[in-house]
């Protein structure tokens, strides 16, 4: 058994559900509004709860204080305690993601074409799946994030966040900026975007790397606001004015 397929094993003890194999655990968690976070002295460290540990190379759950190794789906750790991690919400105060997402329409659409290069607005643009927007530096594989899987092909952000954070849609430097929809609503859930389809990965937060691309109030503003990370699951066109509209319920792929 592989190390993330004991990972997917105690996060089912733990979580009552866990992600299929094809779904790296970390984006799964973040759809629910959760993470993993690293605990600095895991040898040491103690929780009257559920945490996560790498034991003789083996995910393990640990529990009690002090604690010890309350599942082991491996049958074979052994050893001290190599690293471990707290699960804990993105955001406080807040179960997961989900409600009406209602529909919306793109108000504008932005490309890079390599990392780091400014944004430059288009009037329409394909979306190609399992890549991002044709003529973005990650459809191109160029991105500064580039080669992980999960939520870095595509990206949205709405209109009125940006607004109230005082941020141009050049300096989010999301791909499309949508008006009128809830895309919280849409983590986890297939849509259409234009003559696309895509699915909702996770939010976007803002990040160190944004801000030192803009300026220093970026982060703060986008906290919460820096809209959602989308996969592309089948190629279409998409025009400034098209509709955003969800296809169902959550998405469990």
């Amino acid at each position: 058994m592989s190390f993330e397929a004991e990972l997917r094993a105690c996060l089912e003890l733990v979580l009552g559900e866990a992600p299929e194999e094809r779904v790296e655990p970390r984006f799964w968690l973040a759809e629910r509004n959760l993470g993993l976070v690293p605990i600095a002295d895991p040898g040491s460290f103690s929780w009257a709860g559920h945490w996560l540990a790498r034991v003789g190379g083996h995910a393990v759950v640990m529990f009690g204080s002090p604690s010890g190794i309350l599942h082991d789906p491996s049958g074979a750790a052994a050893g001290a305690v190599e690293e471990g991690w707290a699960l804990a919400p993105l955001e406080l105060g807040r179960d997961g993601f989900g409600g009406r997402a209602g529909s919306g329409a793109v108000d504008a659409i932005l490309v890079a074409a390599a990392a780091e290069a400014p944004m430059r607005r288009v009037e329409e643009a394909v979306a190609l799946s399992g890549r991002g927007l044709d003529g973005d530096r990650y459809a191109a594989d160029a991105g500064t994030f580039g080669g992980r899987d999960g939520g870095y092909e595509l990206t949205l952000v709405a209109a009125e966040a940006l607004a109230a954070a005082g941020v141009s849609p050049e300096e989010a430097r999301r791909n499309v900026v949508t008006r009128g929809i809830d895309l919280d609503a849409l983590i986890g859930r297939r849509f259409r975007l234009g003559g696309a389809e895509l699915v909702g990965r996770r939010r976007c937060e803002p990040c160190a790397h944004l801000q030192r691309l803009t300026r220093p109030e970026t982060l703060r503003a986008l906290v919460h606001r820096g809209g959602l990370r989308a996969d592309v699951l089948a190629d279409g066109p998409v025009r400034v004015g098209d509709r955003i509209e969800p296809l169902g319920e959550r998405d469990e792929s």
